[in-house]
């Protein structure tokens, strides 16, 4: 005989519903927030877009599946935590790549703020899944606050870095048309128009 669906899953079947599909309407504006870059004339190179734009993208399936997996009919708690151990490994093993391409890429120095939400806290996120799949069958209670937690966090995350792309873009755009501004002016110089010398002896 199947055994029901374990208690402390369907305790959470509010929460993830609201997470999972915050993250859906994300994903989906993201993909809004990547076309409009297109159209920035400052190019950004694929290293620069493997660490800055796609881990949003990551971050918010990531909530998606989480959300999805824990609302599913388990009938054992052993199978939802296999399914999160390997999300939380694989998060962990994708935020160390992330990091790699944000220090090989060349045009933009990172600063703190970035180092922290594209590195630091992502990784954090993952290990606190990654924590909770482990206690999940022996501290139930305890570390579905964990992955709970986790999910929030990594849809906070890409929030965040998906802001931060929309500022640049718009910072681009005034650059741009700051520079467009200028350019005839500048193409309006003395030696372009003549000097007053010049000028004077054309009259003469």
């Amino acid at each position: 005989m199947l055994e029901a669906v374990p208690e402390a899953l369907a305790g959470w079947e509010s929460y993830y519903v609201i997470v999972g599909s915050s993250a859906a309407a994300l994903t989906g504006l993201q993909f809004v927030v990547i076309a409009v870059v297109a159209d920035v004339s400052q190019r950004a190179s694929d290293d620069q877009i493997g660490a800055f734009a796609t881990p949003s993208i990551v971050h918010f399936c990531v909530a998606l599946l989480t959300s999805a997996a824990l609302s599913a009919p388990w009938r054992r708690l052993e199978s939802a935590a296999i399914v999160l151990g390997i999300v939380g490994l694989a998060g962990l093993l994708y935020a160390a790549i992330v990091i790699r391409r944000a220090r090989r890429q060349a045009g933009y120095a990172p600063v703190f703020e970035d180092w922290l939400w594209h590195a630091a806290l992502p990784i954090v996120a993952y290990g606190l899944m990654f924590t909770g799949a482990l206690a999940l069958v022996s501290h139930e209670h305890e570390a579905l606050f964990l992955v709970g937690a986790s999910t929030l966090l990594l849809v906070f995350i890409g929030i965040h870095n998906a802001w931060d792309t929309v500022t640049w873009i718009a910072l681009s755009r005034v650059g741009d048309r700051e520079r467009q501004q200028a350019a005839p002016e500048s193409a309006e110089t003395p030696a372009a128009k003549g000097s007053p010398e010049l000028v004077e002896a054309d009259r003469k």
